[in-house]
């Protein structure tokens, strides 16, 4: 399976690398690469998402691999602890790269939303954190360009297609889980289930697809920057 995700140890001699594929298993395990090494290792993948503890060393490394094509996320030094697996005891390099962008209670949180797993999950907590950058769950999915532009004059408003700004891959999984809804929602009698099935037979499947990615968005929002735990359906 293609790697999606890398979680690097940042040392300064020996590096821990690893990467999961979209499932999340681990499909690259490399606890102790050299100095000399890590760059030609991670110019040699695919483009992915790399995360690394943002330090004076990873904006260097940073540059570094988005000169590759490389998405790379910095997380600062007092969000990276939460991330350490429970697990596990004590600390070294290759267990902090194992669980860089990984599960805690924020994330469990999230993945009780339809729609959301772990790799989504993940991403968004890698992605926005607590997601205080945004005023709204709305702001939120127009910046993963999940709402419609506006071409609006002389007072009357007009809506054209999404506008797929913001990250590609985000969205990706958004639109993804998405989809798995609705074709559940076929076999179920829920709430969600209901409206998403009577918004496709109004709007049609990709309109659809849409808007429940668009809600998750939001919902993974308010749960990150207020608190706000979901309610399974009945």
């Amino acid at each position: 399976m293609a790697i999606v995700h890398i979680g690097i140890d940042l040392a300064k001699n020996v590096f821990a690398v690893h990467g999961v594929d979209e499932h999340g298993k681990p499909a690259l395990v490399r606890p102790s690469v050299p100095r000399a090494k890590l760059h030609e290792l991670i110019a040699a993948l695919p483009p992915c998402t790399v995360a690394m503890e943002a330090c004076s060393g990873g904006h260097h490394w940073a540059r570094l691999f988005a000169a590759h094509g490389h998405t790379v996320r910095l997380i600062a030094r007092k969000f990276v602890a939460p991330y350490r697996m429970s697990r596990v005891r004590g600390k070294n390099d290759a267990t902090d790269a194992a669980v860089i962008a990984s599960e805690d209670e924020r994330a469990r949180q999230l993945m009780r939303l339809a729609g959301v797993g772990p790799t989504t999950a993940t991403a968004v907590l890698a992605m926005i954190g607590n997601g205080h950058e945004f005023r709204c769950g709305r702001q939120f999915a127009a910046w993963l360009g999940l709402t419609p532009g506006q071409y609006s004059s002389g007072g009357k408003t007009r809506l054209g297609r999404i506008t797929k700004a913001g990250d590609a891959y985000l969205r990706t999984m958004l639109i993804l889980g998405a989809r798995a809804v609705l074709a559940a929602a076929k076999n179920k009698t829920d709430g969600l289930s209901r409206w998403a099935l009577t918004l496709e037979g109004r709007r049609g499947y990709w309109k659809a697809v849409v808007a429940i990615a668009a809600k998750n968005a939001r919902m993974c929002w308010a749960m990150l920057a207020r608190g706000e735990s979901f309610k399974l359906p009945a």
